[in-house]
Order: C-alpha cells, then sequence, then structure tokens
C-alpha cells in the first residue's frame, strides 16, 4: 500500500515544532538543578549545625594542622609562662634578667593547679662540701623546692644525674666573688658585687613562678630540722626573716654616708644579716629595685660592708610590715673577730647542738617561739661525716 504524503501548512517551517519544544524542556532542567543544589545545600547546612551541636567543629571541618594548632594548644602558651626554664643557663644579661624577673601576676588567684615552693639559693665559690647532708634533707620532697646555686664563672659543676645539684648552676658575672668572707684580701670586702650575685639568685629564682620563698644559703651551711619542719615554718610565716636593725654603734650608724639622702637618712639606716628568707613579693622588690641600688653602690664601701646593710634598709623603708626583724641561721660571734667561728668534725657533739635548739625565743607570727633557727653555719668539709652519721639523732633526716 502506498504511504500518503501530507504536506505541510502553508506558511510554516518544518522545523519549528522541534525548536519550541527544546526551549521549554531547557528551563525546566535548569530549574530542576537549582532547586535540588538548594535541596543539598539546606541538608548540609541541617547536618553541619547537627555535628557541631553534638560533636564541637573540629570534626565538621577538615583543617590543617596549621590553622587548628592554635586552638588546641592555648595550654601550651599558658605553659610557656608558668613552667620554669630548664636548664637553667640562658643568655640573658643582668638588665634582661632582672626586667623578665620583675613580671607580677596582678590576679592573686592562679589559673592552674600551682604548689607554692621554696627557692634554696646557694652562694658559692665551687663545690658544695656538705652536698650529701643536702641530698638527705632534701630526699622525697620533690615539687616542694627548687635548687639554684651561683658560683665562681670558671667553675664547672659535676654533679650525676641523680644528684639534685645537677645543672642547677646560674650563669653568673665576673667579679661577682670579690668580697665573700673566705677571700683573704681584706680590701675588697664589702664591695656591690656580693649584693649584685644575691640579686641574681633571686631573678634566676623568680622565673619559676611556683617558687613562693626564697632562702640565701652558703657553702658552709646546714638545715637543722628536716624538711616538713622546715617547709611548714617558711610558709606559714606571714614575715620575712631578715635582719633590720638600728645599731648606733660604730658598726651601724657610724657606717652611715649622709650622701645617701634622701632616698635615706640615717633614721632609717639598718643592718641585718647577709643571708636571709623572704617571700616572693620582697624578693621582687629587691630585683626591680634602681632607687637605693646607685646609692648604696656608691656611698656604702669599706668599711661600710654592703651586704649587711643594703637589703635591710631599703626593705625596712619599703615593706616594713612584712618583716620578722630577724634571721633564721644561726652563726657563732662570740669567738671574736671579723667572722664567725667555723665548726669542724670535733665540734659535731650533742652537746654543741643542744646549744643551738635549747636557750633561744623569738617571736613567730606575733607569738613567742623556742622554735627560732632553721639554717646554720660556718661548718667545714671535715664536719660532713659525724654530721651525716648523726642526722637522723640531731635533725630527724
Amino acid at each position: 500500500m502506498q504511504a500518503r504524503l501530507v504536506a505541510p501548512e502553508e506558511g510554516k517551517d518544518p522545523a519549528t515544532p522541534t525548536r519550541t519544544n527544546q526551549s521549554r524542556v531547557l528551563p525546566l532542567r535548569i530549574m530542576q538543578f537549582l532547586l535540588l543544589f538548594l535541596g543539598v545545600g539546606i541538608g548540609f547546612s541541617i547536618l553541619s549545625m547537627y555535628m557541631i551541636r553534638y560533636f564541637g567543629f573540629q570534626n565538621v571541618v577538615p583543617v590543617t594542622q596549621t590553622r587548628i594548632q592554635p586552638c588546641f594548644k592555648e595550654s601550651s602558651i599558658l605553659d610557656k609562662w608558668i613552667r620554669p626554664p630548664s636548664p637553667l643557663w640562658h643568655t640573658m644579661n643582668d638588665t634582661e634578667l632582672f626586667w623578665r624577673a620583675s613580671f607580677v601576676p596582678r590576679i592573686k588567684e592562679y589559673p592552674f593547679k600551682r604548689t607554692p615552693k621554696i627557692a634554696f639559693m646557694f652562694l658559692t665559690r665551687g663545690p658544695l662540701p656538705l652536698a650529701p647532708l643536702w641530698e638527705r634533707f632534701f630526699k622525697g620532697h620533690e615539687g616542694l623546692y627548687s635548687i639554684y646555686m651561683h658560683t665562681l664563672p670558671s667553675y664547672e659543676a659535676d654533679y650525676p644525674p641523680s644528684s639534685v645539684f645537677y645543672q642547677r648552676q646560674i650563669p653568673s658575672q665576673p667579679g661577682d666573688y670579690e668580697n665573700l668572707d673566705f677571700v683573704i684580701e681584706v680590701a675588697e670586702w664589702g664591695m656591690m658585687s656580693m649584693c649584685d650575685a644575691e640579686r641574681r639568685l633571686l631573678a634566676n629564682a623568680l622565673l619559676d613562678i611556683s617558687n613562693e620563698w626564697f632562702v640565701l644559703l652558703s657553702e658552709a651551711c646546714i638545715p637543722l630540722h628536716n624538711f616538713s619542719i622546715v617547709y611548714r615554718y617558711i610558709s606559714k610565716s606571714r614575715f620575712g626573716f631578715i635582719g633590720a636593725f638600728d645599731e648606733p654603734g660604730p658598726y651601724g650608724r657610724g657606717r652611715y654616708n649622709e650622701k645617701m639622702v634622701p632616698e635615706v637618712n640615717i633614721t632609717q639606716w639598718r643592718k641585718g644579716s647577709q643571708w636571709f628568707e623572704i617571700n616572693r613579693k620582697l624578693a621582687v622588690d629587691i630585683v626591680k629595685d634602681d632607687i637605693f641600688y646607685p646609692k648604696f653602690k656608691e656611698f656604702c664601701r669599706p668599711a661600710c660592708y654592703v651586704d649587711e646593710h643594703y637589703f635591710p634598709t631599703m626593705l625596712s623603708i619599703q615593706s616594713p610590715h612584712l618583716l620578722a626583724n630577724r634571721t633564721t641561721t644561726w652563726v657563732d660571734w662570740s669567738r671574736g673577730g671579723a667572722h664567725p667561728a667555723t665548726f669542724g668534725k670535733a665540734d659535731i657533739t650533742e652537746q654543741f647542738f643542744k646549744r643551738i635548739f635549747e636557750g633561744h625565743t623569738c617571736i613567730y607570727n606575733n607569738q613567742p617561739s623556742s622554735l627560732c633557727f632553721l639554717f646554720a653555719r660556718k661548718f667545714a668539709p671535715s664536719a660532713l661525716d659525724p654530721l651525716l652519721e648523726h642526722a637522723s639523732e640531731f635533725f630527724g633526716f
């Protein structure tokens, strides 16, 4: 059968129906794509909010290690302020060190767990002859103390890693030891370099924000009680133990120089022991001082022994209400001379220590006390063996 051909209507293009259908389909597909994209976006947003609410932002958006590090390392930033420097050796000069050490928190509540420590600061020429006795004293009390040693710049400590004195030597400056009481040259005694060394010890100890109390000791000092008694005595005291006496005689007011006015007048002039125990506030006062230091450096020279007058005078002017006006370090001046008595092997007896422990009264937190001394000096190296032998009997450790 022959197919019938139908001619298109007159005036119409045979291709017109095809183009019309395509023009209608294309907008429809675009609209479907936009709706699909919008739906996916809304769904992803809902899923993201759900994940943020229940799992936290870090589980939703994959970011690089570099970007998320600040969020996860906030505690590390705080650690840089609260973690003590290790090792103690640094390259700061005194100006930089004292500036850094003078930082004082204005908010007294610490945002971390802080266990207050005692900083034991040893001012020595080199090795510590009585180190084994101190090792026994510190044993078992880690976390409650810090140790700092200021020695001659030429001395290289060789304590084993197991020692509490291992790597506890701080940077020093030449000339700090020209006036220690074991140097023969009398003309060098009492120079400001002694106080410079003590300020440097304090500044290094202040870098550890957990150090709350600071005890200055010599290589000839020994502890008179076990650590628990010493820690309790110092931590419970409302005052710092530094002598600050107005002595009218030639060895007190007689050393005063009128050129120290107006910073210091003669009625403010004080004398005290070099060996002290102070709290953090007083330590910062010593380190940051730039008012009294120049006067004492220029006008307190032998026979004005600056280590006996600088800190007692300055602190009694600035913070008299924080001073107990006595030392906790026992010494014997009864033998006369320019230096206290030195005790060796033959002196280490029960009767000798009874003389130290008994027959003394003092004021502790405004109350009378028979416990007045925590440390004693001067002990020769020969005293070490009998001290170790009788440490448990005499000192309780």
